[in-house]
């Protein structure tokens, strides 16, 4: 299955070399058997035999630096929690929080979100999925790199649950609307919102380093929240 929206040449990130400190090319050295997904293999991942238990699970993508997720998976130790990142700086960072936290209800993969979604994750997988500020590529002959677009949706909505959430933020208006527009269209998508527009923000969401940036320019936040229907 290819996503008409993102084919291979255009994707919705574009990889950065980025500076990654020895501690974090180490961890993923070192801590990638433990907490890692190998990204090589196409197969289906079987997530009962990879987090050794049934649980409620979350799938955050383009968790960043991992703040938010290492903070979920250590206030709900009851659920499971599988990250996606492509910048192995970031995936190095959250490796060493994990170990120096002890939190063993985390895995990471570090490839395409659009990739794992279509070839790694079997329907109905996750209660929860979480996608909190991705690019908005600002500029018009980039929005086709946005993630956010109908195909996209559809792969998002096969991998929930019924009654699974998707939760979803940024602090770039335009891109805001756009994204209730798409999920809004959605026929396998219900807005959580009282009003069919925006939810309040997550009080246990952790202020990740793109939200904060946004705080200081003055961004204002726009949180959506859509369930599977049943």
């Amino acid at each position: 299955m290819h996503d008409e929206a993102h084919p291979r040449s255009i994707r919705s990130f574009v990889t950065r070399a980025g500076r990654i400190t020895p501690a974090q090319q180490r961890a993923l050295t070192e801590l990638g058997p433990k907490y890692a997904v190998g990204s090589e293999s196409g197969q289906v991942l079987e997530l009962t035999q990879l987090f050794k238990r049934e649980a409620p699970r979350t799938l955050e993508i383009g968790f960043g630096n991992g703040e938010n997720l290492a903070a979920l998976a250590l206030a709900h130790p009851e659920r499971d929690y599988l990250g996606v990142e492509v910048h192995r700086p970031g995936v190095g960072r959250l490796l060493l929080a994990l170990e120096e936290r002890r939190i063993a209800n985390v895995r990471v993969i570090c490839q395409d979100a659009v990739e794992v979604l279509e070839r790694r994750i079997a329907p109905g997988s996750f209660a929860e999925i979480l996608i909190l500020f991705p690019d908005p590529w600002p500029k018009k002959r980039h929005h086709k790199r946005r993630l956010v677009q109908p195909p996209f949706v559809a792969l998002l909505e096969r991998a929930l649950s019924p009654g699974g959430v998707l939760r979803l933020a940024t602090d770039w208006q335009p891109y805001a609307l756009e994204m209730l527009a798409v999920l809004s269209a959605s026929p396998g998508l219900t807005n959580l919102a009282a009003a069919g527009g925006f939810v309040p923000r997550p009080a246990e969401r952790s202020p990740t380093r793109f939200e904060q940036r946004g705080a200081r320019l003055g961004h204002q936040v726009w949180d959506l929240a859509f369930s599977r229907r049943g």
